[in-house]
C-alpha cells in the first residue's frame, strides 16, 4: 500500500503534570491525508487537536512518533506548510497588500516587486478584497477582513499543506459563511491539501472530504475517519437537503456527545492504529467486505 501525502505515525505527546509526573495528552495518533484532500478534525477541548496542528506546522516537537510529508520527515517550520490562526497573526505596521506581499517575497525572493504585488492583489481579490481597502492596516479592518487577508497570504504562498486552526471561530455567522464559501472557491482552484481544526460540526460537513474524530483526553486518540458522502460543489443553503446530511451530522453529534467519552483512555491493540473508516450513505447498500452487499432501506455507518 502506498503512503499518503501526509502521514502521521504513532504520534504521542506528554507534558509535565506539575506534580512530578507526566500527562499524556494523546497517544499513538496515526492517520493519513491524501494530496489535495480537505480534512477537518473534531474533538473536545483538551484532546490535543491544536498540539497536533503545531506539530504538523513544525512549531512543536512530539514526545514520540513521526510526521512525514511527501515522504520526508517534518522538522521545524517551512514555507511548504502555511498556517492560518484564529487570531489573524498579521503584521500590524503593514497594509493588507504589504502583508501578503511579505509572504510572497519570502516564498519567491527572486520575483520583482511588480510581479509579487500583482500576485498578492490576485489572491486578495479571490477573498473579496479590492480597491482602497488593500492599503489599510489591520487595525483599520474588520475581523472578517483581517481573516481574509490571512487566508489570502497563506494561499498566495502555494504551500504543499495548509493548516487552519479554527480560522472562523471569532467571526459572526454571516461573515463566517461568506469566508467559508471563498475558502472553498480558492481551495477548489488550487487543489492544495488542507488540514483544519474546528468545533463547528456543520462547518466541517460543508468543507471537508473527511472528518477525523478524537476521543476525550487524556490518552486521547483519533478513533474514527468519517467520509462526507455529499458531492461537491456544496452550497450551504442546499446541503441540508441532501439525504446523507442529517445522518452524517447525527453520527458526529453522537460521537462527540457520548462515544468520545466512552472510548477515552482505551488502548488499541495490534500494529494497525489507524482510525476506523465510517461511511454513511443513503444508497441502501451496506458493504462489509468485497462481494458482501446487502440491501437495506436505512442509513448505516460502515466500519472498514
Amino acid at each position: 500500500m502506498s503512503k499518503p501525502f501526509l502521514s502521521i505515525e504513532r504520534l504521542t505527546q506528554k507534558f509535565p503534570d506539575g506534580q512530578g509526573g507526566e500527562l499524556t495528552v494523546f497517544e499513538n495518533a496515526s492517520f493519513g491525508v491524501e494530496k489535495g484532500e480537505f480534512v477537518c478534525i473534531l474533538g473536545h477541548s483538551g484532546c490535543g487537536k491544536s498540539t497536533i496542528m503545531n506539530i504538523l506546522a513544525g512549531l512543536a516537537e512530539p514526545t514520540s512518533g513521526v510526521v512525514k510529508m511527501d515522504g520526508m520527515e517534518v522538522s521545524g517550520p517551512s514555507l511548504d506548510r502555511g498556517v492560518v490562526f484564529q487570531n489573524y497573526s498579521l503584521l500590524p505596521w503593514l497594509s493588507a497588500l504589504k502583508n501578503v506581499i511579505f509572504g510572497v517575497k519570502a516564498r519567491h525572493p527572486d520575483w520583482p516587486r511588480d510581479k509579487a504585488e500583482a500576485h498578492a492583489r490576485d489572491f486578495l481579490a479571490k477573498v473579496g478584497l479590492e480597491g482602497d481597502v488593500v492599503h489599510r492596516k489591520p487595525s483599520q479592518l474588520s475581523g472578517g477582513m483581517r481573516q481574509r487577508v490571512s487566508i489570502a497570504r497563506a494561499f498566495a504562498n502555494h504551500p504543499k499543506l495548509l493548516l487552519l486552526d479554527e480560522p472562523f471561530g471569532a467571526l459572526d455567522a454571516l461573515t463566517r459563511g461568506t469566508i467559508q464559501d471563498e475558502l472553498l472557491k480558492i481551495w477548489g482552484g488550487t487543489e492544495q491539501t488542507v488540514f483544519m481544526i474546528t468545533h463547528d460540526i456543520d462547518e466541517a460537513i460543508l468543507l471537508a472530504d473527511r472528518i477525523l474524530l478524537m476521543t476525550n483526553g487524556p490518552f486521547a486518540r483519533v478513533a474514527e475517519s468519517v467520509e462526507i458522502t455529499i458531492p461537491r460543489p456544496r452550497n450551504r443553503t442546499e446541503i441540508v437537503e441532501h439525504p446523507n446530511y442529517y445522518a452524517i451530522r447525527n453520527h458526529l453529534v453522537h460521537f462527540l456527545g457520548s462515544r468520545s467519552k466512552e472510548l477515552a483512555g482505551q488502548k488499541v491493540d495490534g500494529d494497525d492504529l489507524r482510525p476506523d473508516t465510517v461511511r454513511i450513505d443513503q444508497a441502501g447498500i451496506v458493504t462489509d467486505s468485497p462481494g458482501d452487499a446487502r440491501s437495506s432501506p436505512r442509513l448505516h455507518a460502515v466500519n472498514d
